[in-house]
């Protein structure tokens, strides 16, 4: 993929909608409402959660914080406006909550290996606020090297990967699914799920074996094995450098061993490998 600076080298400098709730029951609420153990969680530590529907597929991707009046909550992908008027809907007067506006924040992190971020690889600013000198990065994280970033790492940060019908398994989200925690929405197929053990499909980067510059390779185009459906590319960029395309994509249960898979109506072949950071999906009993 696009060659990239060191790791440590980049950070990721984004604004994200952020919801904020208030009240003594944010936890409690929050705790049934997402993936996350959020009940007895330390105020200020970031907790990252998936958003489900009632069948289990993700809505959204967030991070929490708690502090003493109640608990803010950024939208680090999906439609903010859907997760308000899904809270909204839910929330009682039973619960101790009330749903403040929305608002945007500032967020940083260092682009490191790996799905779920240390403590220390992610900073939100307040209004106004500089990054300390820590956070001065001696290079600026391009579109383009988020993009070859996320797409090694494995992050499903497109409307293709994170579409409303895809689940947190398949999306190597299980580290954001805390599967003891008692009843949440989405809980009865994610239980489900993890006690069967496998999915129907994974998300997997990939990258063409060779360099061109079109046909063009886009999100949606089929992928096959010996002519059978195999999977479907969810995001596709073209390397500068080297003039090979690379991205994600969600390739079925048979062919997650294949180490190569044609892709559109002209049989390109691709090189699949697990992104850097995919969690598998529970194995079952």
């Amino acid at each position: 993929m696009t060659a990239m600076p060191p790791m440590d080298s980049l950070i990721w400098d984004a604004t994200f909608p952020l919801l904020r709730l208030e009240g003594s029951g944010c936890a409690g609420f929050l705790h049934g409402q997402t993936s996350a153990s959020v009940n007895g969680a330390s105020e200020g530590k970031l907790i990252p959660a998936c958003w489900l529907n009632a069948t289990g597929r993700v809505q959204a991707l967030l991070e929490i914080r708690l502090d003493d009046a109640g608990a803010d909550v950024l939208v680090l992908h999906g439609d903010a406006d859907l997760v308000i008027l899904g809270f909204d809907r839910v929330i009682f007067p039973a619960d101790r909550v009330r749903l403040g506006p929305k608002r945007e924040q500032r967020r940083l992190q260092r682009l490191q290996q790996g799905q779920l971020p240390a403590t220390d690889a992610v900073l939100w600013l307040d209004d106004g606020a500089e990054p300390p000198t820590t956070w001065e990065a001696p290079t600026s994280s391009s579109a383009q090297l988020l993009e070859a970033w996320r797409m090694r790492e494995g992050w499903p940060l497109s409307d293709a990967e994170l579409n409303g019908d895809t689940n947190p398994f398949e999306l190597g989200l299980a580290h954001w699914v805390k599967l003891d925690k008692g009843c949440y929405l989405g809980q009865e197929t994610v239980a489900k799920l993890a006690s069967r053990g496998g999915v129907k499909q994974q998300l997997r980067s990939w990258r063409s074996t060779t360099a061109f510059e079109e046909p063009r390779l886009e999100s949606g185009d089929r992928l096959s094995l010996k002519a059978e459906r195999a999977g479907v590319i969810t995001s596709a960029a073209r390397d500068p450098q080297s003039g090979q395309w690379f991205g994600l994509a969600l390739v079925r249960r048979q062919a997650l061993d294949v180490e190569k898979l044609d892709a559109g109506t002209e049989a390109i072949p691709l090189n699949l490998q697990r992104p850097g950071g995919f969690c598998d999906p529970p194995m079952g009993d």
